[in-house]
């Protein structure tokens, strides 16, 4: 019989095998063509791999937090545009229904987002909430059997190409945060759901962010996600199980920028020498290394806990807070390693550069994590 232990083993092997001998031959071309090619999308379809999130009984493969990190560690490994379609559709896109949704919605819903037949995505950010999550200003009314939103959410993943949306609004202004806001699962093409221009950004070509606008967009009751009233704290413990995910995705793109950063100091001859013979490049790799292993125990941790159903609030903000300023430091010594070289598209050590960027921002700035992670130490939490 085959331990559960063995079986993330042979996931890991298999998810980085794809990475590394498919998925990576097309990452410039991601980049190029700021899309990525059809056939990577349905060998992931495939392998399961929009599924990972989502129970056997609803389709999925139904992994543990700790063995999706794991996997999201190995897709980690390549173009960030690629895991970051895949990982907002596992992550934030499917978690709310899976953890809160009806019987009724998941066996509607689930079974075609296991198989990648219908994207996910997740719709809290708004103009003028961004970090203060609690300030929403889209609003959901409730008119017979639906409800009904209007308002404005932007920078969501997966916008353009999304399926179905899950959605916060408020429902009772006086209560806001505390029992006003509730969550929403609302697909494309229900009516007054219009998605915005596509965004321009510095990085993660080939995923897709854009505004999306409700404009009397009519929402069947049964359509909402856990209880009315309780969406904040849906969208929080959504938010914790994103964040391990992301600070997962982290450690696996600094293991390839380390690994990278090793194969040109090793190749790179400077007077007479490979650089990889300086010891000043040595220590920098020793501390690219030493930073990554801290930060990828650190995210085991927090992903055990989430699994153990403990409280993890804290430890999901500093994996992802810690995780994330590694993996901008990591790149940030993988480009000055390659010297001239880092700074041309020629090398991907660029294009991980600037896509290390935006893992300090989304899915709640390093700034907020530090909030959150002092709160708990002051309560003594």
């Amino acid at each position: 019989m085959t331990t559960a232990t063995e079986e993330i083993s042979q996931m890991k092997t298999m998810v980085k095998n794809f990475i590394d001998h498919e998925v990576d031959l097309y990452a410039q071309q991601i980049e190029e063509e700021d899309r990525i090619p059809d056939h990577l999308i349905d060998k992931a379809k495939e392998l399961g791999l929009f599924g990972i999130s989502i129970p056997e009984e609803y389709g999925g493969i139904g992994l543990s937090t700790t063995a999706k990190s794991v996997v999201l560690e190995q897709l980690g490994r390549t173009h960030n545009g690629y895991v970051s379609l895949i990982s907002a559709h596992t992550g934030i896109g499917s978690t709310g229904l899976v953890k809160l949704g009806s019987e009724e919605l998941k066996h509607k819903y689930l079974p075609a987002m296991a198989a990648g037949e219908k994207i996910g995505c997740f719709a809290l950010s708004e103009p003028g909430a961004g970090s203060d999550a609690t300030n929403l200003s889209t609003t959901a009314v409730k008119e017979g059997k639906q409800w009904v939103l209007n308002g404005t959410k932007h920078f969501i993943t997966n916008a353009p190409i999304a399926d179905l949306f899950t959605v916060f609004a408020v429902t009772d202004k006086e209560k806001g945060a505390k029992g006003g806001i509730t969550a929403f699962l609302i697909e494309k093409d229900f009516p007054g759901l219009i998605i915005g221009a596509q965004d321009k950004k510095m990085g993660l070509r080939g995923s897709y962010t854009a505004q999306v606008i409700l404009e009397d967009c009519e929402v069947p009751e049964e359509n909402v996600i856990g209880e009315v009233g309780m969406g904040y704290i849906s969208a929080l413990r959504i938010l914790g199980e994103g964040r391990v995910g992301l600070a997962a995705r982290s450690v696996g793109s600094s293991d390839k920028l380390i690994e990278m950063s090793r194969d040109y100091a090793n190749e790179r001859v400077q007077f007479g020498k490979p650089i990889a013979s300086n010891q000043g490049i040595q220590w920098m790799l020793a501390d690219m290394a030493t930073e990554t292993e801290a930060a990828r125990q650190l995210t085991r941790m927090a992903a055990q806990m989430i699994d153990e159903e403990k409280k993890a609030i804290k430890e999901a903000s500093m994996a992802k807070l810690y995780a994330t300023d590694v993996f901008n430091k990591v790149a940030d010594q993988a480009v000055q390693i390659h010297g001239g070289m880092g700074y041309v598209a020629e090398y991907p050590v660029e294009r991980y550069y600037r896509d290390a960027r935006i893992t300090k921002i989304y899915e709640g700035t390093n700034e907020i994590q530090r909030m959150i992670v002092a709160r708990h130490i002051l309560e003594g939490k």
